[in-house]
């Protein structure tokens, strides 16, 4: 534990230093030198602050990120280079296919499979590109690119502003610990994901909506959150953890402010789009109904393995699977009750993140959906639930292994890819991996001496907790409330 006793030379600094405290860290920082001295002056620096070096290092990841996407940035994928450069992106695809070439707005002239808001986003890229293909027309000075090129420039411009609000948002929600918004910048999964979808731009409005709530904003952070949900569906499960929390505080008054701010965003937004287009509106919600099990989700690896003489069986073209649909509520059910017995009986109750990650990834686990990039909604959960370097890089590191097998399989083995067994292998390598993520967070929440977050820090409780932190308790399963320490 470090105790903060001031910022000067022979003063212990006024934040958790890594390298004290993260064995990894520690190693890592002998390649440059060692672990941070005890007289080195922390907390003056005139420009490197932490936020400028944790964008920094976004900034390295994201260029890789680039590097890595560029192949496929021009729309020529022949010779299937989306698959043998690991480069595919849903964006170069959807552009033509959605007419976004052709100036068609989603929804009302093209259907469309996402939430609106992301419709949203991929109108503005559309508009954005096509007005500087017109600049570059009339202007020798800017280079002319393939419209589809252009595009999915502006695309991963704007996804890269998000990841930068992400490491913005989660700095501010660290408490004594900046340095954990580091994670991000550094994280593996930014670099093979961050351009494979929209999807960046819901975490980010997930994290602003965490960080709305941690400065005791709660409207705000339903506004922000509802936006979220208007993207991608999943911060409906940080408003589900949010709820957890304030029933054991006492607080379900304020979390009303913020569902209700959430619902409202979030009407506002779809309603004229429901009302214009009803039916390609409502695309999203038939899709999810009735689309089979995902190759990367668990329900799809037990069809396998049983030759698909399980759940629905063999299904017809456009069958809805009902079994499939009716397990999947089940199973979601089940993992949300038993987030909520621990919620509301842990001896101390969880920090936002804590809960908000273990909702998010049963979430993922039980669905019969899990798109490669979707694991990006569980990053900033995580650096903030759990930020240790190991086992969060462990972890990352089987996200991004399971990106090669899967593009390989696409590839088939006459194309010199692989089997399905070798991606359906990989696809449970990084199941167990976040399953031993949960079960670290779960042994912290029951045992919160061992949370690093609590015990790196004097009197902390949760950085990111706004009201609820150090709030007494009002429901208590098992006991009568208590106050935090």
């Amino acid at each position: 534990m470090v105790v903060p006793r001031g910022t000067g030379r022979g003063e212990e600094p006024d934040r958790v230093v890594p390298t004290w405290t993260d064995p990894v860290a520690r190693q890592a920082s002998e390649a440059v030198g060692g672990p941070w001295g005890r007289f080195a002056t922390t907390g003056r620096a005139l420009f490197w602050t932490p936020l400028r070096v944790c964008l920094l290092f976004a900034v390295l990841a994201l260029s890789l990120a680039w590097v890595k996407q560029a192949p496929c940035a021009d729309g020529d994928w022949s010779g299937h280079v989306q698959y043998t450069h690991f480069c595919y992106s849903d964006a170069v695809p959807l552009f033509g296919l959605h007419g976004l070439d052709d100036g068609a707005i989603p929804y009302l002239d093209s259907e469309v499979e996402y939430p609106v808001l992301t419709g949203g986003f991929m109108a503005a890229a559309a508009a954005l590109s096509r007005a500087y293909d017109r600049a570059a027309e009339a202007s020798a000075l800017l280079p002319a690119v393939p419209p589809v090129q252009s595009y999915y420039v502006v695309t991963c411009l704007l996804l890269t502003a998000c990841a930068f609000l992400v490491v913005r948002a989660v700095l501010a929600l660290t408490g004594r610990r900046p340095w954990d918004a580091a994670m991000i910048g550094l994280s593996p999964l930014l670099v093979v994901h961050a351009f494979t979808n929209w999807d960046l731009f819901a975490v980010a409005l997930a994290a602003l909506g965490m960080w709305a709530w941690a400065r005791r904003q709660p409207v705000l952070a339903g506004v922000l959150l509802g936006l979220g949900v208007a993207a991608k569906l999943y911060p409906v499960f940080l408003l589900g953890g949010l709820l957890l929390l304030c029933l054991r505080a006492g607080l379900l008054r304020v979390w009303l402010r913020t569902a209700l701010a959430a619902v409202a965003v979030w009407v506002v937004v779809n309603a004229p789009v429901a009302a214009l287009a009803p039916e390609n509106w409502a695309r999203f919600f038939r899709l999810n109904s009735s689309r089979p099990a995902d190759p990367d989700s668990l329900w799809n690896v037990a069809l396998h393995l049983t030759g698909n003489r399980i759940l629905d069986g063999p299904l017809a073209e456009g069958q809805t699977p009902t079994v499939l649909n009716a397990l999947v509520a089940v199973t979601l059910l089940a993992g949300v009750a038993a987030v909520g017995w621990l919620t509301l009986s842990a001896p101390v109750r969880p920090r936002v993140a804590q809960v908000a990650f273990l909702l998010v990834a049963v979430f993922l686990l039980t669905n019969k959906v899990w798109s490669p990039q979707y694991s990006l909604w569980l990053l900033p959960l995580a650096v903030l639930a759990r930020p240790r370097w190991r086992s969060l890089l462990l972890w990352q590191a089987t996200e991004a292994l399971l990106w090669v097998p899967r593009l390989l399989w696409y590839l088939g083995p006459q194309d010199r890819g692989v089997d399905v067994e070798w991606f359906l292998l990989a696809v449970g390598v990084r199941d167990i991996a976040v399953l031993a993520v949960m079960a670290l967070v779960v042994r912290d929440v029951l045992e919160p001496d061992r949370d690093v977050v609590r015990t790196s820090w004097p009197g902390v409780d949760d950085p990111a907790g706004g009201l609820l932190e150090h709030t007494p308790d009002a429901v208590v399963l098992g006991r009568s409330g208590q106050r935090l320490p």
